[in-house]
């Protein structure tokens, strides 16, 4: 096949795949907010389909990021990034309740967290595909303490969750002590739950797979949905169009902005909820 012909069958292959990444995540940050608005103003009667228009969004930014680890040319900075990232918003989020009390909403949000753990196991599965095939033993476990690590990291939830149930331990002692445990982003306590993270990690391994990809996230939402009827996370199916359409190129980029943008609009929202709460 000569090389014009590679050149035709590629852009063949793209035709219609009118996605970049930045567009993607873009997209996904449009959402989010949807699905932010609801969580801060369902008190007030903010309609359902804020929230259904956002599981779409979690799986979204999955798909983004497992595109970003492959490229990204410092994993360790990555990893950083999120860590520091998934600090911030547990510490913000403790001060800014504390400051500002909202009987109505409850702040648990911290994408970072999750995303960090998925990266952990996304490396984790490097480590040990490079392992087995070079047969570096040192590197297979170096794999599996690496797969370790987040399930290490609830030890410390769970000790809180039996404090709890102490009486006599009084509830701000409690408050602090599990925010202290969520500095260890770990598979109990991640926003969406360790299965979200394992749709990122099919994501990551199948990356150059769309359809096995797209398969992957039908799987899971069918289980969702077989679960609980009820559970609109369901929903998070129709990531697959945006999926479908992913035409492989980066685009902007806006790297620093979605680390910005995440807090910032949900402590706006909490913040506005928060002062117009009756």
């Amino acid at each position: 096949m000569g090389e014009n012909e590679i050149l035709l069958g590629k852009a063949g292959s793209l035709k219609g795949k009118i996605l970049d990444g930045t567009t993607i995540k873009l997209l996904a940050a449009f959402l989010m907010v949807l699905d932010h608005i609801h969580q801060m103003f369902a008190y007030r009667g903010a309609p359902m389909w804020l929230t259904m228009a956002g599981r779409v969004v979690f799986p979204l930014f999955l798909f983004a990021a497992a595109e970003s680890f492959h490229y990204t040319r410092d994993r360790k900075k990555y990893l950083l990034r999120l860590l520091l990232a998934s600090w911030f918003m547990t510490i913000s989020s403790f001060f800014i309740q504390w400051l500002l009390p909202n009987d109505h909403v409850v702040l648990m949000n911290n994408a970072f967290s999750t995303f960090f753990v998925t990266a952990v196991y996304m490396l984790s599965w490097d480590w040990l595909k490079e392992g087995v095939r070079e047969k570096r033993l040192r590197l297979i476990l170096k794999a599996v303490l690496a797969a370790v690590i987040p399930v290490v990291f609830a030890i410390p939830m769970l000790f809180v969750g039996m404090l709890s149930a102490n009486e006599n331990m009084a509830f701000s002692t409690i408050r602090a002590l599990a925010t202290l445990s969520l500095l260890l982003p770990n598979i109990l306590t991640i926003e969406g739950g360790v299965l979200l993270v394992a749709l990122g990690v099919v994501f990551y391994i199948f990356r150059q797979h769309r359809w096995i990809q797209i398969g992957a996230l039908v799987l899971l939402s069918g289980f969702v949905f077989y679960r609980d009827p009820a559970d609109i996370q369901w929903m998070m199916v129709f990531a697959a169009v945006p999926m479908a359409l992913y035409n492989g190129s980066k685009g902007k980029g806006l790297k620093h902005f979605f680390y910005i943008f995440y807090p910032a609009h949900i402590y706006l929202l909490y913040i506005l909820s928060s002062v117009t709460a009756g």
